[in-house]
């Protein structure tokens, strides 16, 4: 039991932490950034698995469609092109399933044409410099001096054909580089720095590169509170659930801390009633995908990491997406003042209306 507190008082740290973020600080990483390092991370692990949700997310927030796949091409160049391929493929099929869906995602600009008489060596050169800070005329690096050809393709492919692409700004392209590297491993440790520093001349701080290496080298497929806490027990058949969920409670009322706190799981396609809860609820989404609904609003598409804030006497109902288990903790707060009031049942018409 003393685990299980010293895990919940970590989700309520978390809790705090991004309620602070939506307030915003500029010295992390905004939403679009976030979502760079996901989607560039996940291409670097080749987690295809978690890539697609980063894939929906980063479309769903903002996202264009020649951006994302700006940092899939950017990607091959540090972690090959079998996996940046391989994430390609993964991408194509998302947009594919989004237009059957009926979604239409904002294609975005393409590369501007580029206009510049020097060589391509010369602008990679150049662009390098710009944005390392390490004049034109310095020393050569060892592996310069032992292989003269990389130096050339690192200038001329990587700096030139690649950097010159304005889709991404150089800093976005640098946070998908320091986020795939970080991806690969501690064997690549000295091309992280290396980055990194760059990063931080291009403007980024050293909170917002923490929170970039920390979203990188989380592998979500080993989720520390998916593994910890257990299904628990299978609900009885209920008129307020669809079908099966399970429930292990950490907190009850018995324990006399006014609030209720449990992991609950949902099988794929189950949902809860419309209900209300006197003192409001918060709902810690940590795997699978889910659905949630407020009385008069659309249908929320919650996935792993989604912090919900239902607010006192608030009509809703949460459960699984149609093809996906999903698990969150609920808190229910100030159950002084009455536990779930249960209305009717979800209908299906209600469920799809996302």
């Amino acid at each position: 039991m003393k685990r299980a507190y010293i895990i919940i008082c970590l989700c309520f740290i978390g809790v705090i932490n991004m309620m602070a973020q939506i307030e915003s600080s500029d010295r992390e990483l905004t939403v679009r950034q976030q979502h760079i390092v996901e989607i560039a991370s996940c291409t670097g692990r080749g987690d295809l698995e978690n890539l697609k949700p980063a894939l929906i997310a980063g479309l769903d927030n903002g996202l264009t469609v020649n951006e994302i796949r700006e940092i899939l091409i950017h990607a091959y160049a540090y972690c090959g092109f079998p996996r940046s391929l391989r994430a390609l493929q993964t991408f194509i099929t998302v947009l594919d399933e989004r237009k059957e869906q009926g979604i239409e995602d904002i294609v975005g600009k393409d590369a501007s044409p580029i206009n510049d008489s020097r060589s391509r060596y010369e602008r990679g050169r150049d662009i390098l410099a710009e944005i390392s800070g390490v004049p034109t005329n310095a020393p050569k690096t060892a592996y310069a001096e032992f292989a003269p050809v990389i130096e050339r393709f690192l200038k001329e492919h990587l700096f030139a054909d690649l950097f010159e692409r304005d889709v991404l700004t150089y800093a976005e392209r640098e946070l998908a580089t320091v986020s795939v590297i970080a991806a690969l491993g501690e064997s690549v440790e000295p091309m992280l720095r290396s980055h990194s520093r760059i990063c931080r001349k291009l403007g980024m701080t050293e909170m917002q590169l923490d929170q970039a290496l920390i979203i990188a080298r989380t592998d979500t497929t080993d989720c520390l509170v998916k593994d910890i806490f257990s299904k628990g027990i299978k609900l009885p058949d209920s008129p307020n659930f669809t079908g099966e969920a399970w429930l292990e409670t950490f907190v009850s009322k018995a324990d006399s801390m006014d609030c209720t706190v449990g992991n609950v799981t949902f099988a794929p396609g189950v949902r809860n009633s419309w209900h209300s809860h006197p003192g409001g609820q918060i709902l810690l989404c940590t795997s699978g995908e889910g659905r949630y609904q407020e009385k008069g609003k659309s249908v929320q598409v919650l996935r792993p990491g989604d912090v919900v804030k239902i607010a006192p006497n608030v009509e809703h109902w949460h459960g699984a997406a149609p093809d996906s288990e999903f698990t969150h903790i609920a808190i229910g707060t100030q159950q002084s003042k009455g536990g779930a009031v249960w209305l009717a049942p979800v209908t299906d018409k209600e469920y799809d209306n996302k």
